[in-house]
């Protein structure tokens, strides 16, 4: 009778460890779930994602992956509800490295209520200034005048009336 309390935690432990090994395949497999969910993306947006698998699935057959991070909900026009912005910088295709962006940076799809508008950037956040909040993107070079390694950035804000974003280049004196 001893040994089948002793053979109970070996069995146990054997199926801890089987148990443990297929969870951590099985997080191999699992998706995103802004892959899996590109259904609940606004059309606008779901329109860019099919873009971009046709361009992965025409350059040799490619696999096209939309990775975390490549959809952000945050509040664009300080209206206190979230915007959707797709980030092309989230978008891979399996034969091909650079598909989706380049030494300019990655396309941001920025969805403010029904309006659709893109961004080359290397990189973006948001501000409040005063009662506007401030789209802050890292840009090419050259659009300062200068090349891709040119410290540029450029600030927008949402005119709501217009359904367009709102920027300046800066007269320095």
């Amino acid at each position: 009778m001893l040994w089948r309390y002793v053979e109970l935690p070996k069995r146990a432990a054997k199926a801890i460890r089987v148990f443990g090994v297929w969870a951590a395949s099985s997080l191999v497999l699992i998706t995103p779930a802004s892959s899996a969910d590109v259904s609940e993306l606004p059309e606008l947006l779901q329109e860019k994602v099919e873009t971009a698998r046709q361009a992965c699935a025409d350059f040799e057959n490619g696999t096209f992956h939309l990775e975390w991070g490549a959809v952000d909900r945050v509040d664009l026009d300080g209206d206190l509800t979230h915007d959707w912005v797709l980030n092309e910088r989230g978008f891979s295709c399996s034969t091909a490295a650079s598909l989706y962006c380049g030494t300019g940076g990655c396309m941001s799809h920025f969805l403010v209520q029904d309006a659709l508008h893109s961004l080359l950037n290397q990189g973006w956040s948001l501000a409040d200034l005063g009662p506007n909040r401030v789209l802050l993107a890292d840009v090419h070079g050259s659009q300062c005048g200068g090349i891709n390694p040119t410290p540029c950035v450029t600030a927008s804000t949402w005119d709501s009336d217009e359904k367009r974003w709102r920027t300046t280049a800066a007269e320095w004196e």
